[in-house]
């Protein structure tokens, strides 16, 4: 297993999404992606960036240490406050144990549905690890530039160009 913890890395404290509106911005740009007990969305975080004119400027980004975050939801429909809570120790514990194959800066919601109460940990544990990387190989893959020749016919399929109009 990959030990998401390894010496002078950050704590997982310092991986959860923490603001309200980091929750919506995830929810905004990305697509809902389903597993067997979950649902998961992510979206990547803009690059920290430096003034090039000044290099003792702070990052625009200031105070987010960079490297993946992960928020977890667990609303009452999963049931009563002993179950949610429940829940969300069984859910921080297999992300903290998964973590390290996150590795870009990505910001990754999970909706645990209610079966999480009951499957083994080691299938939660698996489920989690599997979600991370297929989330590190979509985001590893390269996406066409936008300024493709193929990506040029379909913007301009069914259009007319001034030109061809009488």
């Amino acid at each position: 297993m990959a030990d998401a913890l390894k010496p002078g890395t950050r704590s997982s404290r310092d991986a959860r999404l923490r603001k309200h509106a980091d929750y919506q911005r995830v929810y905004r740009e990305s697509r809902k992606q389903f597993s067997a007990s979950m649902t998961y969305f992510y979206s990547l975080r803009a690059p920290v960036v430096q003034n090039t004119d000044d290099p003792a400027s702070e990052p625009l980004r200031s105070g987010d240490p960079g490297g993946p975050r992960v928020g977890l939801t667990a609303g009452r429909v999963m049931g009563k406050a002993v179950d949610r809570n429940r829940i969300k120790r069984r859910m921080r514990e297999a992300v903290r144990r998964n973590l390290g194959r996150l590795a870009a800066d990505v910001d990754v919601v999970l909706h645990p549905r209610r079966s999480v109460l009951t499957i083994e940990f080691s299938k939660l544990d698996q489920e989690v690890a599997r979600i991370f990387s297929l989330v590190q190989a979509a985001i590893n893959q390269p996406r066409p530039s936008a300024c493709s020749p193929n990506n040029t016919a379909i913007q301009m399929k069914g259009r007319r160009s001034r030109e061809a109009r009488p």
